[in-house]
């Protein structure tokens, strides 16, 4: 059943974006005029400038970790934490986001996320204590976490008839971070001396994205206090993706293409070396995966918002990884490009994923849900790609297990891609 009029709107936490309050009747008071909470620009640039930040911290500690084990002196155990914390962070704070919406306006979330992100990143580069190092790194995963979530809702909320454009745009400044960040952490500690400066100087690009939100929240909190006092509707019947197949097949779908990303990332360079690469090639080779993952960011949402079925999408970023993972498999020493170019083309299936959590709700609250359970619940999925594909290649002393582990996750990537490829609701619970 659809949910009545007062639930499309928006969360119960959120404000109108504009004041729609009808004219008043011929002799009349005039009706108190509510300020508008944002303007679309502003919300824009917002949103692209946290998606620069949703994997700088993630990257950039990634490409220096060598760097941070010697300094703190991490043990292996400890090291192993520091790379699965991301997911971790993802899957657990991700999940009560929703919570979070219900009582705070999402611009004061956004404000709050970003200064998380901003002072756990500076925090942790100021201590010689790998316990507090891993607690400052989680509170700016935390960050991370709750925008996360965020953004899909509001680009629904905000950008409805225009969710295919918008999710590329912020797609892409996302891909664009993390090109940057892992490509610039090692020079730029090289230049100060320090790790810490490869790793801290990421924090002033998180405080930067806080600004566009400070007055958004402030807009927020003026136009409730403004709004008239009115009798409160209906509650809002509770949605609950668990309790379908569609909230299913969407975290099934989000957690297989993530479990892939993150294996690639975290084992295509040392594939590359086993190949007989330099390791300065070996890391350029993993580098051009991002770097031409930003025009496939940019595209696959439009063309997502597009098509009446996602199902070609879906079959084809198939296609794309699997000879891609065949071509390692069998020829890494040979034309590693076409390797890495239609990796990147399979990778595509994160901006797919994303815009499909807009698509597959009516409501903004529909939306948040969605995107919550589906994240928190796919991150979980997600953290075992590194860790099997580590130890498959422990075990096997090669490639070809551990790639065929990545084609398994393909094919059930590929049957939850076909379940969430037709246009449905999560609003329907089914």
């Amino acid at each position: 059943m659809t949910p009545p009029a007062t639930c499309a709107d928006a969360p119960a936490s959120a404000v109108p974006t504009a004041d729609v309050t009808p004219g008043p009747a011929p002799q009349a008071l005039p009706a108190r005029r509510v300020p508008p909470v944002t303007g679309g620009a502003l919300v824009l640039v917002g949103m692209l400038l946290v998606a620069l930040n949703l994997r700088a911290a993630v990257t950039s500690l990634g490409a220096l970790l060598d760097e941070v084990r010697t300094g703190l002196g991490l043990s292996g155990a400890m090291a192993g934490l520091v790379t699965t914390l991301p997911t971790i962070a993802f899957a657990g704070l991700g999940a009560l986001t929703p919570w979070l919406v219900r009582r705070f306006a999402p611009a004061r979330l956004l404000v709050a996320a970003m200064l998380a992100l901003a002072v756990g990143q500076v925090l942790r580069v100021l201590t010689d204590s790998a316990p507090i190092f891993v607690l400052t790194s989680a509170l700016a995963l935390a960050g991370i976490a709750v925008a996360n979530i965020l953004l899909p809702m509001l680009v629904k909320q905000h950008f409805p008839h225009r969710t295919g454009l918008v999710t590329g745009a912020y797609t892409m400044a996302l891909t664009t971070g993390t090109t940057i960040a892992a490509a610039s952490a090692v020079p730029i500690a090289h230049a100060f001396g320090s790790w810490r400066a490869g790793l801290g100087v990421w924090a002033g690009l998180a405080a930067v994205a806080v600004l566009p939100w400070v007055p958004l929240a402030l807009r927020a909190r003026a136009a409730r206090r403004a709004a008239p006092t009115t009798a409160a509707p209906a509650p809002c019947p509770r949605i609950r993706p668990a309790r379908t197949g569609l909230g299913w097949a969407m975290a099934v779908y989000f957690g297989a293409q993530s479990l892939s990303g993150y294996a690639i990332m975290g084992w295509l360079a040392q594939l590359f070396r086993d190949a007989g690469y330099r390791p300065e090639s070996a890391g350029l080779l993993l580098a051009g995966v991002t770097a031409l993952g930003v025009p496939v960011a940019l595209v696959m949402p439009t063309l997502a918002g597009r098509l009446p079925t996602l199902r070609p999408l879906v079959l084809s970023l198939t296609a794309f990884s699997a000879v891609a993972y065949l071509g390692l498999a069998l020829a890494p020493q040979g034309p590693a490009l076409l390797w890495v170019a239609l990796l990147a083309v399979g990778q595509g299936a994160f901006p797919l994923i994303l815009t499909t959590i807009g698509l597959r709700a009516r409501t903004a609250e529909g939306t948040v849900a969605l995107s919550a359970f589906a994240q928190s619940t796919g991150y979980v999925i997600a953290a075992l790609g590194p860790l099997l594909v580590g130890v498959l290649y422990e075990a096997t002393g090669g490639w070809v297990a551990p790639i065929g582990f990545l084609l398994g996750a393909l094919a059930v990537q590929t049957a939850a891609g076909m379940v969430i490829a037709r246009p449905r609701f999560i609003e329907d619970g089914r």
